[in-house]
């Protein structure tokens, strides 16, 4: 069995692919790898490919899904199937890039909690009965990660190149999965992400917004799987 590798989107860590891991465990091997180590996309890739199985799945959310873009644009061959979720393929957009420098500048000097709770929280989930509890695991995941982790992320992600190419040349059986009510990464950059993969299935997830992996976490377990075993 093809090994897969997960990766995590801004601030979490293997938490955010629980219910998965847990769906997953002796069905197939799967190794969650953390997104730091350096403050640009190619750095980032490069650590990660040097971590992983010679030749693996590869899915990753939200910044993770540009990582793995990055991932396929530096080692096409390794990467045999790939699953883009509640990502985006673009660069970023000048707007947001002149958001990062001051939210950066709140972090470094003390405000990691403040500024996770009052400008990312509120993007992150619809309305459902296990908001709270998935709200506190956000803020839990990010304050165990830290504010160096966050600035490193945030510099990667100003950064970051536009990866439509890399997807258009990508051969692999591809998933592109996100939530319906996703507002980070809105359904038009995932079907964007549709059309230019070659070999791809998109799926949609009705009641979910930008963590669909803990807001409907059996949808979305279901769809990686169909992606695995198809």
């Amino acid at each position: 069995m093809t090994p897969l590798v997960l990766l995590p989107g801004m601030m979490c860590d293997a938490r955010l692919f629980g219910p998965q891991a847990r769906a997953l465990q002796g069905r197939i091997p799967t190794h969650v790898l953390p997104v730091d180590g350096a403050d640009t996309m190619e750095g980032l890739a490069r650590l990660a490919l040097a971590a992983a199985p010679a030749r693996f799945a590869l899915a990753g959310l939200s910044m993770g899904g540009i990582v793995a873009m990055e991932m396929v644009r530096q080692a096409p061959d390794r990467v045999v199937k790939l699953a883009l979720m509640d990502t985006n393929p673009l660069a970023e957009d000048e707007t947001r890039k002149q958001l990062r420098g001051p939210q950066v500048d709140r972090v470094r000097a003390g405000g990691l909690s403040e500024v996770i709770r009052d400008e990312m929280k509120p993007n992150y989930l619809t309305a459902g009965p296990d908001q709270a509890r998935i709200l506190d695991l956000c803020m839990d995941m990010a304050l165990a990660l830290g504010p160096e982790v966050f600035v490193r992320q945030s510099l990667a992600l100003r950064d970051r190149p536009d990866q439509s190419e890399t997807l258009r040349g990508y051969g692999g059986r591809s998933l592109v999965l996100c939530g319906a009510e996703d507002a980070l990464c809105p359904v038009a950059r995932h079907r964007l992400m549709h059309d230019l993969l070659p070999d791809s299935r998109l799926v949609i997830i009705d009641g979910a917004a930008h963590l669909p992996t803990l807001e409907k976490p059996d949808q979305t377990t279901a769809a990686l799987l169909h992606w695995l075993e198809d």
